[in-house]
């Protein structure tokens, strides 16, 4: 089984504001927003199932993924647990603002979920080959 990180890049076309659990209602603007998780129990599960529209919300990021007007995901296979590092390296992109608190109740990370330039989130695609990216259907 694959285990590893993953970005999902959402788009929003509009502003939006979400109801995202623990958080309250959260504004959204309209802009790309990178969300970084992990799944050391099945990457392409994983990411599958974030993906799909038809799912139980379980955690704050399936309330943005429902609110996304296009969802596409990056994998990064590993067999150790690099979801903090990438969530810091996403937060060093120029133009990068943090959403505090979405994302790392369970790390000591100031954010999980990054509001990007588009100019951003284009490196951060062209990083990944054909095979390690999927798009929602």
């Amino acid at each position: 089984m694959l285990t590893g990180a993953y970005l999902l890049l959402l788009h929003l076309d509009r502003p939006r504001e979400v109801a995202v659990g623990a958080l309250g209602t959260l504004p959204f603007d309209a802009a790309t927003y990178v969300y970084v998780g992990s799944a050391m129990g099945g990457l392409e599960q994983r990411v599958a199932r974030h993906l799909r529209d038809d799912k139980r919300p379980r955690w704050h990021i399936d309330r943005l993924l429902a609110a996304a007007d296009r969802a596409e995901a990056l994998l990064l296979p590993s067999p150790v647990r690099v979801e903090c590092e990438l969530a810091a390296l996403v937060a060093t992109l120029p133009d990068t603002a943090a959403v505090r608190g979405f994302g790392c109740s369970d790390c000591r990370c100031e954010a999980h979920l990054f509001r990007v330039s588009e100019r951003s989130a284009a490196c951060l695609r062209a990083a990944f080959p054909a095979h390690l990216r999927r798009e929602r259907t």
